[in-house]
């Protein structure tokens, strides 16, 4: 067991009005699993799953990753962990528009060296930058800006920015949900490869025929986690 989330809680306050996004969810994630979240836009997927990967507090429950519970760790250990055993893809992808491709995906790398540190790691980031660019394709287009891609090249060069620390668990956030059919469909086949060699990941879904490709299924609603037969 890789992840262990127990009774995650967390609400919002809009105006006067108490909203209860997450009551009480569970779930656990073993090593080189597969696992789909689904629920309708709007149910609290993406909240549970920025808690799951320390982007987020719950107002209760607990997280444990390895057995250490997450929570119960300092700031910097927090920032610490995610940056190197957690890699998280955005529907929007995220990537920073004045860095070329090859720097986008070398900026975890970077963050997660000190001043000191960094120029002893640099050869090895670039070298490991090198192989995501050639295992997604855009090899031939390391110093291109970001604008200049296609949504389905920026979502490749952000799953490849997640995966430069070599996580243990990759969290996706609705990963297609901003491509057409054929660039999904090629990020899909992506997921998958990895997933075939070894790498753990939880994606969050509204699409049944893309939860399908999971190994597990789970769907929150109202605020809960349910098991889909």
């Amino acid at each position: 067991m890789i992840l262990k989330a127990s009774n995650i809680s967390k609400h919002y306050l809009i105006g006067r009005q108490q909203l209860e996004v997450l009551r009480g969810c569970s779930l656990q994630v073993r090593q080189g699993e597969f696992l789909a979240i689904m629920g309708a836009s709007g149910s609290g997927k993406s909240t549970l799953l920025h808690i799951m990967g320390l982007l987020d507090k719950p107002d209760s429950g607990q997280l444990h990753f390895d057995g250490q519970d997450l929570f119960a760790l300092p700031g910097r250990r927090q920032d610490s962990l995610r940056n190197r055993e957690i890699g998280f893809v955005f529907q929007f992808y995220h990537l920073l528009p004045e860095l070329t491709l090859a720097e986008n995906i070398m900026l975890p790398g970077m963050v997660g060296s000190s001043i000191f540190n960094w120029p002893r790691n640099k050869r090895k980031i670039r070298e490991k930058t090198q192989e995501l660019l050639k295992a997604i394709n855009l090899e031939d287009r390391a110093g291109q800006w970001p604008n200049t891609l296609s949504g389905g090249e920026r979502q490749r060069t952000a799953i490849a920015r997640a995966l430069i620390m070599n996580p243990r668990i990759l969290l996706a956030d609705e990963p297609t949900g901003n491509l057409d059919s054929e660039a999904g469909m090629a990020i899909l086949d992506l997921l998958l490869k990895l997933n075939r060699n070894g790498q753990t990941i939880v994606m969050v879904t509204h699409d049944q025929a893309i939860a399908d490709l999971a190994h597990r299924r789970l769907r929150l609603k109202d605020g809960r986690l349910e098991k889909i037969d």
